[in-house]
């Protein structure tokens, strides 16, 4: 039987207005009673996802977990500690910032252990991250000298054309020799973690911390970040949503986009007693 489900958020769990679906919620809080556990498994910080939480009735509880920036961090949601964390190479950080930056082409994110700070952040982008109700602070920087003793989880960079986010993958391949892991989410970002730094590894981690098996965790996501956790896992479920690598990498995917309950339509599949 399976034990439980890790679930990228955003275009996957999260609804496009941001928000999970009563049915959904209703299913998390049955699958829990029963002893399936629900984690996030998100790009985002783990401080930006506590109202979700709170939605989830999983905020604050011992036991219950989040899996932060792409598996940079896995934390315990009783008092938010961090019972794993990666960091980014502080000069690694920064010369893939001024790289992009140079450009002129992109909002960027730097995601320290506990905050998020957005640099160039445009109309569009502060819209979308209202709406998924990210709590960040704007700076304006030309290098990140300012975050030289702090941990630094990710940089990401904004720019809706996938070809820009490309090229930059491409530039900060030929320029920087440190290996990196990196990956495009939500259709507007491109993200840079340290090397060996997934979603799936974080996954299987987690599991072995808490007992559960390889073959006991569900995996539901739905873009390039969530490869990993789909094909390492025991099963991966792809939204269809889902973006065609996604969708390959699944063992399942569902009729349910991320606006139908996609978790209630794998309940009814997988645990059809507790659905």
């Amino acid at each position: 039987m399976y034990k439980m489900i890790v679930s990228d958020l955003d275009e996957s769990l999260l609804q496009d207005d941001g928000q999970v679906s009563q049915q959904d919620i209703a299913t998390i809080h049955r699958l829990g009673q029963a002893g399936v556990k629900f984690v996030p498994n998100t790009g985002r910080g783990f401080a930006s996802v506590q109202p979700l939480l709170q939605t989830l009735g999983l905020a604050g509880i011992a036991g219950q977990y989040v899996i932060s920036y792409n598996g940079g961090a896995i934390v315990d949601n009783a008092e938010n500690q961090i019972l794993i964390a990666h960091a980014l190479d502080s000069a690694v950080a920064d010369a893939i910032y001024r790289l992009a930056m140079a450009s002129g082409a992109f909002c960027a994110h730097i995601y320290t252990m506990h905050h998020v700070y957005v640099v160039n952040a445009n109309p569009d982008e502060r819209a979308y991250l209202k709406n998924r109700g990210v709590a960040y602070t704007e700076l304006a920087a030309a290098d990140l000298s300012a975050f030289a003793d702090r941990r630094i989880a990710k940089v990401i960079f904004e720019n809706r054309d996938l070809t820009r986010r490309a090229a930059l993958k491409d530039a900060v391949a030929k320029a920087i020799e440190t290996p990196l892991t990196v990956t495009y989410s939500s259709n507007r970002y491109v993200e840079f973690n340290p090397a060996g730094i997934d979603k799936g590894d974080a996954a299987l981690a987690l599991g072995r911390r808490i007992g559960i098996a390889q073959d006991e965790i569900i995996a539901l996501g739905d873009n390039s970040n969530d490869l990993s956790m789909l094909a390492k896992v025991g099963l991966g479920v792809a939204v269809q949503n889902a973006i065609p690598a996604a969708k390959q990498a699944a063992g399942l995917v569902l009729d349910a986009t991320n606006n139908d309950s996609p978790v209630t339509e794998i309940a009814a599949r997988l645990f059809p007693d507790l659905a």
